[in-house]
Formats: C-alpha cells, sequence, structure tokens
C-alpha cells in the first residue's frame, strides 16, 4: 500500500431503525490514517469512545479497525446494539473485504482503518443491525477502493437529492 493512499468509502444499507450507515477511510499506519487512528483512539470524548473492531475477544479484525460511533449511546440497550451486533457487523465486513481481494497483500498488516457507525436509538433487531452493517462495512470499503461514485453518478444524483431523513421540495 502506497503511504499516500487513502480510501474514502460509504453506504447505507437497510431501511428503518435498523440501517446502517458506514463511513470508511483507509490507509497506511505510516500516514496520515494512521496517525488519525490513533490520535482518535487516545483521544475519546463523551459518549464517543472509539476502539478496535475484534471477529471474538483477543482476535482484532485485520487490517487494524477503529469504530467510531457517530451517536453516543442514548441508553443500555442501544449501547448494545452498538458493542454488540455493529460493530460484529463491522468486523466481519472487514474480513469480508480481505476475503474477497477488496483489501491485499501488505495493506492487511500495513493498514489501518477508521469505520464511524450510525446505529438508531431506536434499534430493536439485533441480527437485522449485525446483517446490515456488515454489508455497509463491505460495500463502503469496495466504495473506497474502486473510487465510488463516478462524477457521472454525482451528478445525476444532485436531480434526484434525497436521505432517509429529508426530501426537498421539487
Amino acid at each position: 500500500m502506497a503511504e499516500s493512499t487513502v480510501e474514502i468509502g460509504e453506504s447505507f444499507i437497510g431501511t428503518g431503525a435498523n440501517a446502517a450507515h458506514i463511513n470508511t477511510v483507509f490507509g497506511d499506519r505510516n500516514g496520515p490514517v494512521g496517525t488519525a487512528w490513533a490520535t482518535a483512539l487516545a483521544t475519546p470524548s463523551s459518549g464517543h469512545v472509539p476502539f478496535m473492531a475484534v471477529l471474538k475477544p483477543g482476535v482484532p479484525v485485520k487490517p487494524v479497525t477503529l469504530f467510531v460511533t457517530k451517536a453516543a449511546p442514548a441508553s443500555d440497550e442501544h449501547g448494545v446494539m452498538i458493542w454488540g451486533p455493529a460493530q460484529a457487523g463491522v468486523a466481519g465486513g472487514v474480513a469480508d473485504a480481505v476475503a474477497s481481494g477488496v483489501i491485499t497483500g501488505d495493506a492487511v498488516d500495513a493498514g489501518a482503518l477508521v469505520v464511524a457507525v450510525w446505529v438508531n436509538p431506536a434499534a430493536d433487531d439485533a441480527d437485522e443491525v449485525y446483517r446490515n452493517n456488515r454489508e455497509a462495512t463491505m460495500t463502503a470499503l469496495t466504495n473506497g477502493a474502486q473510487r465510488l461514485p463516478s462524477t457521472d453518478e454525482v451528478l445525476a444524483a444532485r436531480q434526484d437529492l434525497h436521505n432517509p431523513f429529508y426530501t426537498p421540495p421539487a
């Protein structure tokens, strides 16, 4: 992996309270992504405590992945959705990206990945949260590696601007 290469990806999978919105920043541990990774881990803020994503206790996913929540836990149940199924989904999605060749070679060991994760406080289905976060992570990493969306897609989408929380008037 070239030290100056930074791959930025985004994905939104699912609908309703159990949907997943993932942003990824992937690059070399010795470059700006590695610096951001270490800085974020060392400087948590109230309600936002970044942590390493693990496949199981004691087995962090590779490349090293920092899970950063976009929403502070609103309740104990919301916290469990973040640290349980969303975190497992992110770890699984990263491992899927390695298994499928989206992340290859030296980048597996030399890379650093920051994943920003939205889990809705109203999420109520742990299995759906897991599935959506796993797919969204894999998709975001693929999009980053392929530099997607294309400029043509961006220009076409401006005619149909909307998101799950707002649609501007015509």
